[in-house]
């Protein structure tokens, strides 16, 4: 398994979240505005698509492992993390409260990323084979890669709005980011 393609889905979400703990800290130490928000922007769109591709992949896979009490409290504390989520993306990384908000959304998503890969990982693991993982993981690319990449906390979290919202909303966000990205 050391090939990335052949990388399971635990493996490949384990590493996602050390990212996203990275990408905390990197926003936080930024020296300039402008890596401020670069980096914010990364961290967003990873945050955005993570969360797309586990509740279309991974939280439907341990609702079938008797995991419906775990992926409830999980699809929670997403919903608050995508709200605290939007909220900063409406700011500019440089308006008073930026950081404090920040800290709040990076102590949510930390204890989030902590609950997956204590309760929810485990289930995974236990109730699929190492191919089937390797298939989620293939999965969780597949949707990340047409996920949206802003928070839509008023979507909702089921595999079914992702799989009838997200397309729409992955092509305005996409229009937007690559707007943006022209305009500076």
């Amino acid at each position: 398994m050391t090939d990335a393609a052949e990388k399971d889905v635990i493996s490949l979400l384990r590493d996602q979240h050390q990212r996203i703990r990275g990408l905390f800290d990197d926003v936080s130490g930024a020296s300039t505005t402008e890596s401020k928000q670069v980096l914010f922007d990364e961290l967003r769109r990873l945050l955005a698509v993570h969360e797309t591709a586990e509740e279309m992949v991974t939280h439907p896979r341990a609702r079938m492992a008797d995991g419906n009490a775990v992926v409830d409290s999980l699809l929670a504390e997403e919903h608050e993390a995508k709200e605290m989520l939007a909220d900063l993306d409406g700011m500019d990384v440089s308006d008073a409260g930026f950081d404090a908000k920040l800290a709040t959304l990076r102590s949510a998503v930390l204890a989030h990323a902590e609950h997956e890969e204590l309760e929810e990982f485990p289930l995974l693991r236990s109730s699929n084979d190492e191919q089937s993982l390797e298939l989620m993981a293939k999965a969780v690319r597949a949707a990340e890669a047409i996920a949206p990449t802003h928070p839509h906390p008023r979507a909702g979290e089921s595999l079914i709005t992702n799989a009838a919202l997200g397309p729409i909303a992955s092509v305005v966000d996409r229009t937007r980011d690559a707007v943006r990205a022209v305009l500076g």
